[in-house]
């Protein structure tokens, strides 16, 4: 079904549904520096300065709508499960793939890498903990969108400056449409 303006019905509920996902973001904090809203469009931000392409760029955006008290955060043991049942059934499965995964890299970059571990703000340090620690899972390290989940990683990482300008709220809801299924 098309809407005025060649953007389906579903794109523009879609559209709708992350807007409000990412508002409710606003105010809730998982990191001292920056709340997820922030946190959200900086991630986003840092995306699109590595060249990433378009679900890798909205993947970073939502990957900790987990957090959102609209899909039963803030602070639930398993935001990366809750982003990704939501975000693949309306953007796909690489995009839910790589935000759900946010953690598993996390997880994996921890144990192959002293220096990454070393970095983390004492926030990350403590949820690495809670989160079962460095760990390297096969599956995780054997999948073809890995490369790309450890990229996401890196963003989340950065995206902790409260200094930082991150990407817009309309580039991000535009590739929400864009990608929209």
């Amino acid at each position: 079904m098309r809407y005025r303006g060649g953007m389906s019905l579903r794109a523009r509920e879609i559209r709708a549904e992350t807007a409000a996902v990412l508002e409710s973001l606003r105010g809730v904090w998982d990191e001292e520096m920056v709340d997820e809203w922030d946190h959200a469009m900086q991630a986003a931000a840092c995306a699109i300065e590595d060249g990433a392409d378009d679900e890798l760029v909205l993947a970073a955006a939502l990957h900790d709508i987990g957090h959102s008290p609209l899909l039963g955060g803030p602070h639930v043991h398993d935001h990366c499960g809750l982003a990704r049942d939501w975000i693949t059934p309306r953007f796909g499965p690489r995009v839910g793939w790589l935000a759900g995964a946010h953690v598993s890299a996390k997880r994996h970059l921890a144990a192959v890498d002293p220096a990454y571990t070393a970095a983390l703000s004492p926030t990350s340090v403590a949820s690495l903990a809670a989160q079962g620690g460095a760990h390297v899972d096969p599956e995780f390290a054997e999948h073809p969108w890995c490369a790309d989940a450890l990229r996401l990683r890196r963003y989340d990482d950065a995206a902790k400056d409260p200094d930082a300008v991150g990407a817009s709220a309309d580039l991000v809801l535009d590739l929400a449409q864009k990608l929209a299924r």
